[in-house]
């Protein structure tokens, strides 16, 4: 919501898309710049007390913007502090959860922190607007810093002591080079297929979420005929919703089918539903549609809306599929000493990653239409889902 909220009041201050692009770029530059490096600190740090620490930072560092939030150069000073600050938080977050339950209940574990996560995002990104609204621009800052403050109290709660085996392996990595560190956590990644694979599954999911959310705009008002402030709602909830089934079925029935199975289904899933989103209005105007429609009472009358909500709910379902597998596959393959490096790994890939996407997907919509780049997106997909089924072989995982 932090970011979410940021860029629409940098708008309102500027009146200018370059003044967003720069709040943009201010809180993903530090992914660029300290994404491994962060994790190489995390490893050497109990992960509860970075948690602990990092939400505490990121409230102190809000409170000038409740004074300060017209002024655009502060946004963006501010904006860049925090995001530096949350690049230490994410090696800490998802690597902490390997200590809190057993390993045979990974999957399970990663089901649930899937569904906060990803319903924490589509969340914020539907009520950013409307709670900027209500609160107004100086109130949602002491909102924000108070939900920071919430966070770091129920951190301090976490349940996590370290091992003695874990004391001397900070010890001795202390005596270790950064830069070293940082090459030999490359270099197993790189060697390493179960985790490089891993990673690229969690940076397509990634910057699949943001590339939508950036041509999300563009959907609503030419494709669907609606107003863009009522998209994120209408979208966001069926999405959701198939996020937290997926997590479900896969916590409760589904945790004994290859990882591999999954993501692959899930990469199916997610295209095939990308693929569609744009036709919607056609598959309304089919003639069993219509005449499917006279039989039906006019609530239950299918529109491009109920064809939206079924496709949000099944990109949903899909993206549970890749994302909670992956990051099992990450936290049983990798140990508490090299999973922050992981993750910030991961973090700068999301960032290098998102950049390229993000600016032609906003420029090719503008060219060819958003139905043409919903299309584009859904083929790739679809293309990276084949070569893992036909031309990688499980047991090379």
């Amino acid at each position: 919501m932090f970011n979410f909220v940021l860029v629409l009041i940098a708008f309102a201050v500027s009146n200018s898309n370059t003044a967003v692009s720069g709040v943009v770029i201010a809180f993903m530059l530090p992914s660029l710049l300290l994404g491994v490096l962060a994790g190489v600190y995390v490893d050497r740090r109990n992960k509860k007390n970075v948690l602990f620490a990092t939400n505490i930072l990121r409230a102190l560092l809000i409170v000038p913007l409740i004074f300060l939030h017209t002024n655009i150069f502060i946004i963006y000073i501010l904006t860049f502090l925090v995001a530096v600050i949350t690049q230490f938080y994410i090696p800490a977050e998802t690597p902490i959860i390997p200590h809190l339950v057993k390993k045979e209940l990974l999957l399970s574990a990663n089901a649930l922190f899937g569904m906060g996560l990803y319903a924490s995002i589509f969340v914020a990104y539907a009520l950013s607007g409307p709670i900027l609204l209500l609160l107004g621009r100086t109130n949602i800052f002491i909102f924000l810093v108070i939900i920071f403050l919430i966070s770091a109290f129920f951190a301090s709660l976490i349940d996590f002591k370290e091992t003695t085996k874990r004391e001397n392996v900070r010890e001795l990595m202390e005596n270790l080079n950064v830069g070293k560190e940082i090459r030999t956590a490359v270099s197993i990644m790189a060697r390493t297929k179960v985790i490089y694979r891993a990673l690229i599954l969690l940076t397509l999911a990634q910057v699949i979420i943001l590339v939508l959310a950036t041509i999300g705009p563009g959907y609503a008002e030419h494709i669907l005929r609606i107003r863009v402030e009522n998209f994120p709602v209408l979208f966001v909830t069926p999405a959701i919703i198939g996020i937290a089934i997926g997590a479900i079925i896969l916590g409760s029935f589904w945790n004994n089918i290859s990882k591999e199975k999954l993501t692959r289904a899930g990469l199916v899933v997610v295209g095939l539903s990308i693929l569609l989103l744009p036709y919607g209005s056609r598959v309304e105007n089919r003639e069993i549609v219509h005449f499917i429609n006279l039989s039906l009472p006019h609530l239950l009358r299918i529109t491009s809306m109920h064809i939206l909500y079924v496709l949000a709910f099944i990109l949903g379902f899909g993206a549970a599929l890749i994302f909670i597998p992956a990051n099992t596959i990450l936290q049983e393959e990798t140990s508490d000493e090299f999973r922050g490096k992981v993750y910030g790994a991961l973090s700068t890939l999301v960032g290098f990653s998102s950049i390229l996407p993000i600016i032609l997907a906003g420029s090719l919509a503008d060219l060819i239409g958003v139905r043409g780049v919903l299309t584009i997106i859904g083929i790739a997909v679809l293309l990276i889902a084949g070569y893992r089924i036909f031309f990688v072989r499980e047991e090379e995982l």
